[in-house]
């Protein structure tokens, strides 16, 4: 493994411990498309990768070159234990990418209804909207969710 990056999209969670021993600010570097490492070891879904990278200190809401956070790739992504992580190790639910969409717009747009329950719960602001104008709810009934019905479920 020539990186960390590379250890993490292997899911090597000892290599990628070892550079973090050797060097911590690698906690917070970026790759190329400006990931950090906890952007990657969540978008692919390596929950003790990301535990292990938080316990070293990692920004929670730091963005990727597109404005994304860990916690918006889980929302897309589908991954919800690490959305609950994210969450209780203070990711800001609410913050916007460079096309102002939010954890919570990404959860709707892509049908996450347990992780839009997680985002409401711990407070997101479902009146925001992204660049198009479209709120959570507007994507949600796009994707055939009944978005009353999941804010009615966490009440």
């Amino acid at each position: 493994m020539n990186t960390i990056f590379d250890a993490i999209r292997s899911g090597n969670l000892e290599t990628v411990e070892s550079f973090l021993k050797k060097d911590n600010t690698l906690v917070n570097t970026k790759d190329q498309r400006g990931s950090t490492p906890l952007l990657l070891s969540t978008y692919y879904g390596f929950l003790d990768i990301a535990k292990l990278i938080i316990g070293y200190g990692a920004n929670v809401n730091e963005q990727d070159a597109s404005g994304n956070t860990a916690l918006m790739g889980v929302c897309f992504k589908g991954h919800y234990e690490i959305a609950e992580l994210l969450i209780s190790n203070g990711a800001d639910v609410d913050i916007k990418s460079y096309n102002d969409a939010t954890a919570l717009i990404f959860a709707a747009t892509f049908g996450q209804k347990e992780i839009i329950k997680l985002l409401i719960a711990n407070g997101a602001d479902i009146t925001i909207k992204d660049n198009t104008g479209h709120t959570a709810e507007m994507h949600a009934r796009n994707q055939g969710i009944d978005f009353s019905e999941l804010l009615n479920e966490t009440e």
